[in-house]
């Protein structure tokens, strides 16, 4: 058989096997089976140099027409099973576009947060606007333009976080209660204002107490306001955390930024018009009062001719006696399994 049948019965070998092949792997082995440096190919090629001058070329064409059509039968056969198992894998992992989707469980706020969204939606409704201040404050705002000088004796109520001697850690909202009322123009309108946000105290935390917590205060500010303005005020906020059907009552206290003050307490349970007062069990729930002269002469407003009130409440505490929440720090641990238990109502 000469070199030439022997190249074309290699072919046809050769290309029979490629076109059997199936696997992306077996098709790598048979090229380098029939291409490689050791292959029959190559091995029928060594027999070139028996050949004469003349026959050379003429094998030498048959060999690479030979190679080619190998090498081009390869490029196929890989081209159609690389074709083919793509098209096997979009099949297998094909999609149902028309089932539902997995529900995404949704967050919600804070129990705190849901507390005082629902007292800054009351208030706007009541005409207030909402007003946030810095949570590291001066001296100057937090204590003395509240009518608490540094000698003042009601400063040890309260354990301040002091940062320097002139800059603390606001001990309560009441800091923006001053700013509001210097900013303040009064041709324009009253003022009448809340402030929610966190304050800080140098507290023991406990069931009942911790260091951080949350106030929101409150201050309205005109010509001919009265305590039955505050009063009315008060009932309203009852009523919106705790339902219409819960009363409030003041009583006499002492605040050095009003004057006169008042404790207010909310009854545990409904009252109806046949609930007799010894019978009513009370709460406190914050403090209150008329706008001292004082606080408002420090903010350059005539006291002779304006007055007001203001009041602050917690947040923590309301949320505590709505749900019935017996220790604050619960609402500190970030227990989802907890908090979860206060629905956001849609």
């Amino acid at each position: 058989m000469s070199l030439a049948d022997e190249l074309q019965a290699l072919q046809s070998k050769a290309l029979s096997e490629i076109k059997a092949t199936t696997d992306l792997k077996v098709l790598n082995q048979v090229r380098i089976t029939w291409l490689g440096k050791k292959g029959p190919l190559t091995e029928v090629l060594r027999g070139m140099k028996n050949l004469t001058p003349e026959e050379r070329p003429v094998i030498g064409a048959v060999a690479n027409d030979v190679r080619d059509s190998l090498t081009l039968a390869i490029t196929e056969q890989q081209t159609q099973l690389e074709t083919a198992a793509l098209e096997a894998q979009l099949q297998a992992e094909k999609l149902d576009v028309t089932l539902p989707g997995k529900a995404i469980k949704q967050g919600q706020a804070h129990v705190l947060q849901q507390i005082i969204t629902d007292l800054e939606d009351q208030f706007m409704g009541m005409g207030y606007q909402v007003l946030e201040g810095p949570e590291v404050e001066t001296d100057q705002y937090n204590f003395e333009m509240m009518n608490l000088p540094k000698d003042h004796p009601a400063r040890d109520m309260q354990d301040t976080f002091y940062i320097t001697p002139e800059i603390l850690m606001r001990t309560q909202t009441s800091p923006m209660q001053a700013r509001a009322m210097v900013d303040h123009d009064f041709t324009k309108g009253p003022l009448k204002m809340i402030s929610p946000g966190r304050v800080y105290r140098r507290d023991t935390d406990d069931a009942t107490h911790s260091h951080q917590f949350h106030q929101v205060e409150g201050l309205v500010i005109d010509k001919q306001i009265t305590m039955g303005d505050l009063k009315g005020t008060l009932l309203a906020v009852a009523h919106k955390l705790f339902g219409a059907d819960h009363d409030i009552r003041l009583r006499p206290s002492y605040f050095p930024f009003t004057e006169p003050s008042v404790e207010v307490d909310v009854s545990w349970g409904a009252v109806t018009a046949d609930t007799k007062p010894e019978d009513i069990e009370w709460i406190e729930v914050l403090g209150a009062g008329m706008v001292h002269p004082n606080v408002l002469e420090m903010a350059g407003i005539d006291s002779t001719v304006y007055g007001g009130f203001a009041f602050g409440l917690g947040p923590d505490r309301f949320a505590m006696l709505k749900y019935g929440v017996e220790d604050i720090r619960n609402f500190y641990l970030n227990d989802v399994r907890f908090l979860e238990q206060f629905k956001q109502r849609g």
